[in-house]
């Protein structure tokens, strides 16, 4: 037997590892049934290009076995096996360079530290984590001999030679304290199909299964042997090769859900990165998809195995009701979500999936409009939000984005208002702030019913946030009809000279209303977008409304200036009229505060002084009466 000591670098990483590495020690797990597959992989390839090997008898398998009396597992593969110095350089060194200037780096910080160690392909020694003794032997394949190294994860480790009847490696873990719950042939079973489930290799579980006597009236234990994986990564399959069935049952296994999926989009890449992804979109939106702490969908996977489902820098927020895969070639198997921010190949699998996604989309939305219309019933919103971050992407988003509108029933598309637009309009309009049934019958709305031109009704809370920042479609100006400027649209030569006209003859009670009112409004001006209301409310173009304003308090933000807005009123209106004809007495204030509080109400914004408000009203009724 040779005694060895661990290179100065492994033991550091031991300590790290054992205390700070893995957040879920079950994974050590993953990691043995990870390199056992590496193993199975290198000798399947030599049996298919190397003439040495082609006739080497080879049906891969691995092998767990477990004794839950003396609390150990056994795992073993007929891979491509060990030999002395390999034993030694993999299980008692690392031979990376640049090892020894990284541990330079290590801050004593196990958070920090942990993320850093993310990159190193350092799987086997999670072991030690759940076992307070490890014993490896192994043969590798083409040689006669095998070896045993013996270790218990602190001092060193010791090499012997030994005997195995096959190429290979096994692996006996003596359980510690921390380890013995996986000493349980159903836990084993969960580890494996939630990590390793679709390892492309078979995984045969043997453990003591209890079963009921019945003539007896006991129970007992008998030695049984099952496989416990699918054995297949159903997604690195060619599409040619898949069913309708085949992807619906992986949905199914990989989210849950009892209710096939909407729609699903499988690609692989080849060339400088190679990946595969297999998104599907659910039916119907998760329930946590507008809750901050929201369940991520997208698995990542490395070489086929399974390494995080939290993670999420997979794909941008907005596209969070999105479930799938994603199984990299390129990435480390122990990659970190810290790691994962600023991967440029996750960066870049990232930016190719999320055009795939939005691609996919937009060819069901024209080819498929009835499918699509479910999808949009549930996702419409999100894709909104994706507006607001996603520059990118944002002629896409508009194209998918479907909207309500004065024109039509049900929603419709920026595409179809462009094909409706009006020889000479200038612009697509649309009017946010308030509910679908408030926003169709704002004042704001008349001059464009009187005109026949379309406009889109935004009735999301959310919907004045993200549009105040989009402002073309295709070179086509987008723009709210609450905003002073967009009146500017509605006027023609003629409507111009006699806005002018009119706004001169009202220019008194302009100026009346504008005293009465006094620091509540920016100004009082003549309207030329009423037709049946006597008043309205607008905003500057580069200033929030007051629906904006409202919603901006409610989330908590308190350091908000004041925007005051600016009341204009309908010079053909007979209020207007009558009220320019009256000299500036109490009724003349109560009639101006009228007007402006009514516009008020019209946009949903709730009055400071309701009680005054009805006061106001009851003197005005009761001289009407």
């Amino acid at each position: 037997m040779s005694k060895r000591e661990f290179q100065t670098e492994v033991s550091q990483l031991l300590q790290l590892i054992i205390h700070s590495l893995y957040s879920h020690p079950e994974i050590f797990l993953r990691e043995l049934i990870s390199n056992s597959s590496d193993a199975l992989d290198k000798l399947r390839y030599l049996t298919l290009t190397d003439e040495t090997f082609k006739s080497f008898p080879f049906t891969p398998r691995i092998d767990l076995e477990l004794d839950e009396e003396n609390k150990t597992l056994t795992l073993a593969d007929n891979g491509i096996g060990m030999n002395e110095e390999d034993l030694v350089s993999h299980l008692g060194t690392i031979a990376r360079s640049g090892t020894k200037n990284f541990l330079s780096q290590l801050s004593g910080d196990a958070k920090k530290d942990s993320n850093l160690i993310g990159q190193f392909g350092v799987g086997f020694y999670s072991a030690f984590m759940v076992a307070d003794k490890i014993e490896v032997v192994s043969r590798k394949a083409g040689e006669d001999k095998a070896w045993r190294w013996i270790s218990d994860g602190k001092t060193g480790f010791d090499i012997s030679p030994a005997e195995r009847d096959t190429a290979g490696t096994t692996i006996l873990l003596h359980f510690n304290e921390e380890g013995k719950v996986y000493a349980n042939s159903w836990r084993l079973q969960e580890v494996v199909k939630k990590y390793s489930n679709h390892i492309a290799f078979p995984i045969f579980l043997t453990y003591d299964k209890s079963e009921w006597n019945a003539e007896e009236k006991k129970s007992e234990k008998t030695r049984t042997t099952e496989q416990v994986n699918a054995a297949s990564a159903l997604w690195r399959r060619s599409k040619s090769e898949l069913t309708d069935e085949d992807y619906k049952e992986l949905y199914k296994s990989i989210t849950g859900e009892s209710q096939d999926p909407l729609f699903w989009f499988h690609t692989k890449a080849e060339g400088s990165l190679e990946y595969t992804t297999l998104f599907y979109i659910p039916a119907k939106a998760p329930l946590d998809l507008y809750q901050a702490e929201y369940k991520v969908g997208v698995k990542l996977y490395v070489k086929r195995v399974f390494i995080m489902d939290d993670a999420k820098e997979l794909l941008p927020q907005y596209l969070r009701f999105v479930r799938g895969i994603i199984d990299s070639e390129d990435l480390p198997l122990n990659v970190s979500r810290e790691i994962l921010q600023q991967n440029r190949i996750l960066t870049t699998i990232r930016t190719a999936s999320v055009k795939k996604i939005l691609t996919e989309l937009k060819n069901i939305a024209t080819n498929q409009p009835e499918k699509y219309l479910e999808f949009i019933t549930e996702y419409n919103r999100p894709l909104k939000e994706g507006l607001h971050n996603d520059y990118a992407n944002r002629e896409t988003l508009l194209d998918l984005i479907r909207f309500k509108s004065t024109k039509v029933e049900g929603l419709t598309s920026l595409a179809d208002v462009k094909s409706r637009m009006k020889d000479g309009q200038k612009s697509i309009y649309y009017i946010t702030g308030g509910n679908e049934g408030l926003l169709r019958t704002s004042p704001l709305l008349e001059i464009y019913k009187k005109k026949d031109l379309e406009v889109l009704i935004l009735d999301d809370d959310i919907d004045e946030i993200v549009f105040s920042g989009v402002d073309k479609y295709e070179e086509i100006d987008l723009k709210a009809v609450n905003k002073a400027s967009t009146s500017e649209d509605l006027k023609d030569d003629a409507e111009a000279e006699q806005t002018a006209d009119k706004t001169k003859e009202l220019q008194p009670l302009l100026d009346k209303l504008k005293a009465t009112l006094g620091d509540q409004v920016k100004d009082v001006r003549a309207s030329v977008r009423l037709a049946d209301s006597p008043s309205c409310i607008v905003s500057d173009e580069e200033e929030p409304s007051l629906q904006m304003l409202q919603m901006l308090r409610a989330m908590g933000q308190k350091d908000i200036p004041a925007v005051k807005p600016t009341l204009e009123i309908n010079p053909d209106h007979e209020i207007v009229k009558k009220l320019l004809a009256r000299s500036d007495d109490s009724v003349a204030q109560d009639a101006a505060w009228l007007l402006f509080d009514q516009a008020l109400l019209m946009e949903g914004v709730p009055l400071k002084d309701p009680g005054t408000f009805v006061q106001r009203l009851n003197r005005v009724l009761n001289l009407s009466i």
